[in-house]
């Protein structure tokens, strides 16, 4: 171990076990030897754990983000509209009929949400929102289930017509 003497500033090499007052060989000053303290093997071994366990616990947490988000984003469930015409209601006031399919493309059975179709003037506004529920609750895997609405809507201000799955809201 070195050391220097504070006052003349003369080097020592002094044995690693030597701590206490050491007086300089060259103009008499003492000063105090002190060790810094080792870090032990078990201290390093235990950081290197804990580096080990927070590496490992931050994998973990972005695959399983990753895996979520891409749950998310897969559409198991896809409304396809296929036919839409115009039928008079019972007063003579001509009214849209919107049929089609909600299909699963998935390999999973799951519950038919519920169903709204947003009609739109030419100009693009929304002029009327009309909720729906599809003819079944379940649809297995693979297989699509029919729908077919009369829109509340009079059918001459009607320019476009559009279903979608309802959200929370709506």
């Amino acid at each position: 171990m070195k050391t220097v003497c504070n006052f003349c500033k003369t080097e020592y090499s002094i044995d690693g076990a030597t701590s206490g007052p050491v007086r300089c060989a060259v103009c008499g000053y003492v000063w105090n030897v002190t060790h810094a303290p080792r870090r032990g093997a078990v201290l390093t071994l235990f950081a290197a754990m804990c580096a080990a366990l927070a590496a490992l616990v931050f994998a973990a947490a972005v695959m399983i983000t990753n895996h979520n988000s891409a749950k998310k984003m897969r559409q198991p469930l896809v409304v396809r509209v296929t036919d839409t015409r115009t039928a008079p209601d019972a007063v003579g006031v001509p009214r849209f009929i919107v049929t089609g399919v909600v299909e699963n493309k998935s390999d999973e059975i799951y519950g038919a949400p519920d169903l709204v179709a947003i009609s739109y003037d030419a100009n693009g506004t929304v002029i009327g929102r009309q909720k729906f529920i599809p003819s079944a609750t379940l649809i297995d895997a693979g297989t699509s289930v029919p729908f077919s609405q009369v829109l509340t809507s009079p059918a001459d201000k009607v320019k476009k017509i559009m279903v979608k799955f309802s959200t929370q809201g709506e």
